[in-house]
Formats: C-alpha cells, structure tokens, sequence
C-alpha cells in the first residue's frame, strides 16, 4: 500500500537534541575536550565580564561557535548564524536548544575586543594541551618549529607613501611622442605603481598598518602579509604555541627562538626546522638557551651549514628532520579548509587571535582522531 505524504507537520517533537546526534560522531569527541578546556577557563571569563547588569550570551557559546566556523571553513558570521538556526547538529555543539533563538550577527562584533584576543586564545591553547587525556601525548623534548606566510586584509591599491607625498606622475600608457617618459601634471591613478619600485621603507598599506609586503619566492608577488608561526610537538603532531609577527626577513627566526625559549623545564630540548632556520646566530642562541638545533643543513649557503657533524651523527636528527614535515599539514589545513588563505581582520593583535583560533581547532581535529578509541560515548 502506498503511502501519503503529509503537507502539514507535526507541532511537537519528542525526540530530544542529544538522541539525534550519531554516538560516534567526530564532534562528539572534539565536544568533549573543548568544554573540559573552557570550564578550565572560567576564572578568565569571570574577570572579564562585570558582576551586575543584564546576563550576556555566555562566552563559552560564542567560542564553540567560532570553532566551528573554522572546522567547516564558513564564510562569515552572518553565514554561521543561518546555519545555526537550523543546523540541529551546530544548535547540539553550541548548547542551545531547538527553541532557543539565535544571537543577532553582531553579538561577535562587540565580544571580538573581549573574547577573540591573544590572551584568552593564549590560555585556551593551554587549557586544551594540559587536560588529562592529551597530556600524555606530549613529548615535552622534540619539537619542531616553522612559519608561513599569511595575505592581510590589504591590497595593492591601498598602498600609500610613508612620507605623505605623492608618487611622481604616471608614464604614458600608450605609443606617441614622449613614450615612456612622465607626463607633467597628471596625477596617478589610486594603485597605479608603474615605474615604481615599491619597498616598505616608501610604502605601507593605508587599511592595515600592520602589514608589511612580502613574497613567498620570487615567482610570486609581494603582498602586504604577516607571518604566523608554530610549535609543534613531534610526538602527536599537536600544536604547542603559536604567534604571528609582521612578515621581516628575521620574523621566523626571532619567533622561533622567543618559543623555544617559553617551553618549560630545564632539561635539554630539540628543535627541528628547515633551512631558512641554518645560521650561525639562530645555531648560537637555541644552544645558549639550552635547545639542540636540529635544523636541516644549507650547503648552499656562502660559508657552509651551520650544522656540523657533532649535530648530524645522532640518530633523533634523523627522526628530528622526518618529522618536522609534520608542521605542513597544519598551515595546509588552516588556509585550504579553515578558510584562512587571506585573513578578513586588520591588525597583528586580531590576526593573532583568528590564527590562534584556527591552531585551537586543527588541535581539537587531531586530538578526536588520537583519543578516538577511549573517547567513544557509551
């Protein structure tokens, strides 16, 4: 017997949020380690927010909510709000209800100053790495470090001169007399830099001050950017600090050794890099501060490696250089799946916290593989 289709649905159901959830979801796992970190992170909450007045929308909601804007790559918030209004599995991951209703868009926009900031992105990276299930996955001795280049919120166009003066007029654009040289009295065209060598000691970005130009290779080019950098624990794989810095020559190698100083403990540490990591001074001063260098040998390199025979004799550089191609996969993921190929933040203190955030989430992914087997509700 055929049956009918209903036009009118039923007003109730009796079916509660959690049952329709799948027991072996992957969110449930990364669920679970998220809210042992931020009931970790209460004392911060509670000193930001005052003690009287209306109740806000609690911040641990609006973190969760931030994380799976990076887990499925989501556009903007407006898009996250939409599919928390009828996305039951978003509505199960923030703690709301069916009934509950949604946060107005710009609920983020004033919580970003308080919430989405170095520090609390700082301890919520900590809080996660120190719960009980993922401390043991942690080496505490080998680690590797590395950094990629990040787009600014910045283009071409909004480049302006440091001194305040304009640029010299434009060359002709087209064949005839004078070709090629300036024409008196016309002015240049907002973003036009032919003729002009453009360098951050005569321009920087009129949107974002922050930003610095720089290329990847010489077969790309120079962007207004920042560097974001990370450390990794060899072991599982999993992010222990994170930074971002305006995209230097130097940014990488100062960044590298400011983390490398912050590990805790005083026992005798590795570090992993590529060669860009090979000199003498970042060889010198991981060594001063007690850290073994194990960073790969730029023969290249007028005067030689830095690394000598001393270093490479040991099995661990072996295993020390194998593993560092580890630390791809995690600026692979943030740019391709976290959506962040070119940042929609101004500034290095916001661009810190969004990569931060991304960091958090890549950990969270890997963390509900590992843990996968003990996690499993029952």
């Amino acid at each position: 017997m055929r049956g009918q289709q209903e036009r009118s649905g039923s007003l109730f159901s009796y079916v509660s949020i959690e049952d329709r959830i799948p027991a072996n979801h992957p969110l449930r796992r990364i669920h679970q380690l998220a809210d042992q970190a931020l009931d970790r992170l209460n004392p911060t909450f509670c000193a930001l927010y005052a003690a009287e007045g209306r109740p806000s929308v609690p911040p641990e909601q609006l973190l969760l909510a931030s994380l799976l804007q990076a887990f499925y790559g989501i556009r903007s918030e407006r898009l996250l709000l939409e599919q928390l209004h009828y996305n039951l599995l978003f509505r199960w991951f923030v703690g709301l209800s069916p009934d509950d209703p949604i946060w107005h868009p710009t609920t983020f926009t004033k919580n970003r100053e308080r919430l989405l900031n170095e520090q609390v992105m700082g301890r919520f990276l900590e809080k996660l790495m120190a719960t009980p299930e993922v401390k043991p996955l942690l080496s505490n001795e080998h680690f590797s470090v590395d950094g990629t280049l990040l787009q600014a919120w910045a283009s071409h166009a909004s480049l302006e001169r440091i001194d305040g003066q304009d640029d010299p007029p434009p060359p002709p654009s087209g064949p005839g007399e004078g070709f090629g040289e300036p024409k008196e009295g016309k002015k240049r065209a907002k973003g036009d830099f032919r003729g002009i060598k453009l360098s951050n000691k005569t321009h920087r970005s009129g949107t974002d001050q922050d930003a610095l130009l720089c290329r990847k290779s010489k077969a790309h080019p120079a962007l207004p950017s920042y560097r974001g950098h990370v450390l990794m624990d060899n072991r599982s794989a999993l992010i222990v600090d994170c930074r971002v810095t305006q995209a230097t020559g130097t940014g990488e190698r100062d960044a590298a050794k400011a983390m490398a100083a912050d590990i805790p403990g005083a026992h005798q540490k590795t570090l992993g890099a590529d060669k860009n990591y090979d000199t003498k001074g970042m060889v010198t001063d991981l060594r001063w501060i007690g850290v073994t260098p194990h960073v790969a040998q730029n023969t290249a390199r007028p005067g030689g490696s830095a690394i000598d025979g001393r270093t490479t004799r040991h099995e661990g550089y072996a295993k020390s250089i194998n593993a560092r191609r580890g630390i791809e996969k995690v600026f692979g993921w943030i740019k391709q799946w976290g959506g962040l190929r070119q940042f929609k933040v101004r500034g290095t203190e916001k661009v810190s916290a969004v990569f931060a955030l991304h960091v958090i989430a890549y950990n969270l992914i890997r963390l509900g593989n590992l843990l996968k087997p003990g996690m499993v509700p029952t």
